[in-house]
């Protein structure tokens, strides 16, 4: 197999990675790209690629990838902004596609007898197995280190995220977005392993018994996750408003238009507080607005916080504010949302202050020599991070907050739930990216995390889209993008909480480790043998 063979394959399996996320959303399609980066890195047909090889091979993988899945980076920025960050993005599975040529090489044989040669079936079969469990283990120790470093990391694009509609969601409620992620990489790379075995003539009947097993143990999986039990069953209802107020503009200038925005979301407000006096619906328990629905600080103008107040009286619940709060030193902000309660003496009875703030958005890594190369780079926030465990109470109720970004961090979502709460609120503003498909990533995103805690979540839009989330993962009502909206339902709550909450961060840990074993174990193997049967390209 030439070298641009391999990458010609390399960029059509990135291309059917991104074809699994919105808005084309083949959950399946990720199985295919697995496959594929399999037959690329592997020995195939008298060849095998060395680490510098697989490091090209991850490379372009990576690239066509977030190429085609975060476009809307630079909608209204610049093409240079997506094509910076997917270049960085695409050096992690760089990174990735080096050791994995290691791991595959072992795992199929390269360095001894090739089992066409007469090496036990068993042994074959046992380090194969091994070698497609430190595939997916790889891949995720990958998907880990490119969510957690730099600056916070960045989480978008991991496979899990790409699963919102596909049968094995379920998983993520046992192990989290990554035990889910590491059973698509598995299922996906013993695909990959049948071809190359075919490829190099094996038995059709092993390979077909190796595939087998591997779907039979990825169904008894999903089996054991729905069985398993959440939390706990003493559940009650509560009736949720979400308020889409949307924004005059698109683009970048929605900020400087910060009166008309929470207008917007004082109008929409109002009109759900007359169809509550009309009768026609309920009165709700709670009532959410989006990230930036205030960005008039309503505790620095007393005209914003009076009208809020009003409506919050009116309709005798609190409202959840997105908004924007001066720390007092130089230009420093926290983007906060606050449960304001107009019946209270001291309305703010609890605040959540964003923790995972986006680089290069919200604030801007190495700021002095960026602005000085780039002026764009001067509109990046002045964000700083808050310190809090993402719960709030409103209501008698316990809510999680994940603001925007922070949906996409394990995390931000898993906390909350193992702290208490029954509801994991999602305000969030995407009029930045306008029509682009951004907005149904997060969503996806959304509908992980409800399963993955077994929780409602309700996602509150400035400009869409707004949805209430069963448990299930399933989108119980949704707004119209760029469209005022007022979405009010009853939620059942008491029952979040799942073996993935429970267990937080150690099938992460455990993933990573047979990445690291398994590399470990193949380094060591073709060390001690040297290479007898296969050219390297």
């Amino acid at each position: 197999m030439p070298l641009v063979v391999r990458l010609l394959w390399a960029a059509a399996a990135g291309a059917l990675l991104a074809a699994s996320f919105p808005p084309v959303g083949l959950w399946w399609a990720a199985l295919p790209a697995m496959a594929l980066v399999v037959v690329v890195l592997a020995p195939v047909r008298g060849s095998t690629p060395r680490a510098r090889t697989g490091a090209l091979i991850g490379f372009v993988t990576g690239l066509v990838f977030f190429l085609l899945l975060v476009p809307w980076v630079g909608l209204y920025v610049g093409a240079y902004a997506a094509w910076g960050l997917s270049v960085v993005e695409a050096l992690y599975l760089a990174a990735f596609g080096a050791g994995a040529t290691v791991i595959l090489r072992a795992g199929l044989g390269v360095r001894t007898q090739l089992p066409a040669y007469g090496e036990r079936p068993a042994r074959t079969a046992s380090r194969a197995t091994a070698a497609l469990l430190g595939f997916a283990g790889w891949w995720s120790l990958w998907e880990w280190i490119r969510s957690s470093w730099p600056w916070g990391g960045f989480p978008w694009g991991r496979l899990a995220f790409g699963q919102a509609d596909g049968p094995l969601l379920p998983l993520a409620s046992l192990g989290g977005t990554p035990l889910l992620g590491f059973v698509v990489a598995t299922l996906g790379g013993a695909l990959g392993f049948a071809v190359v075995l075919l490829l190099r003539r094996s038995r059709p009947g092993r390979v077909l018994t190796g595939l087998v097993t591997t779907a039979v143990a990825a169904v008894g999986l999903v089996a054991v996750a729905t069985l398993a039990p959440r939390g706990a069953q003493d559940t009650r209802t509560l009736d949720v408003a979400l308020i889409q107020g949307n924004v005059p503009r698109l683009g970048l200038d929605f900020n400087a238009q910060r009166r008309a925005v929470l207008d917007n979301h004082l109008r929409v407000t109002a009109q759900l507080a007359d169809d509550v006096d009309a009768g026609t619906v309920p009165r709700p328990d709670l009532v959410l607005w989006p990230e930036n629905a205030s960005d008039i600080s309503p505790l620095a103008d007393q005209r914003a916080g009076a009208q809020i107040s009003a409506l919050s009286r009116r309709l005798g619940a609190p409202i959840l504010v997105g908004t924007v709060l001066a720390t007092g030193h130089e230009r420093e902000a926290t983007n906060s949302y606050l449960v304001w309660d107009g019946t209270a003496d001291d309305p703010v009875t609890d605040r959540h202050d964003k923790k995972y703030i986006q680089p290069f958005g919200e604030w801007l890594p190495l700021r002095k020599p960026l602005e000085a190369l780039f002026p764009i780079a001067r509109t990046a926030g002045h964000f700083v991070p808050g310190d809090g465990d993402g719960v709030v109470s409103a209501a008698g109720v316990d809510l999680g907050v994940a603001i925007c970004f922070e949906v996409a961090f394990d995390s931000a979502a898993r906390e909350p739930v193992a702290r208490g709460a029954e509801l994991l609120a999602v305000p969030t503003n995407n009029a930045t990216f306008g029509r682009s498909p951004m907005t149904y990533q997060q969503l996806a995103m959304s509908r992980v995390r409800a399963v993955e805690h077994h929780v409602p979540v309700l996602i509150a839009a400035t400009s869409g889209v707004s949805a209430v989330i069963g448990p299930d993962g399933d989108v119980r009502q949704e707004a119209g993008i760029f469209e005022p909206a007022a979405l009010v339902a009853q939620v059942e709550i008491g029952s979040a909480g799942t073996m993935a909450t429970r267990l937080g961060g150690i099938p992460q840990a455990v993933s990573c480790l047979i990445g690291l074993v398994a590399l470990a174990w193949a380094a060591l193997g073709t060390r001690r043998r040297p290479d007898t049967e296969i050219e390297e390209n």
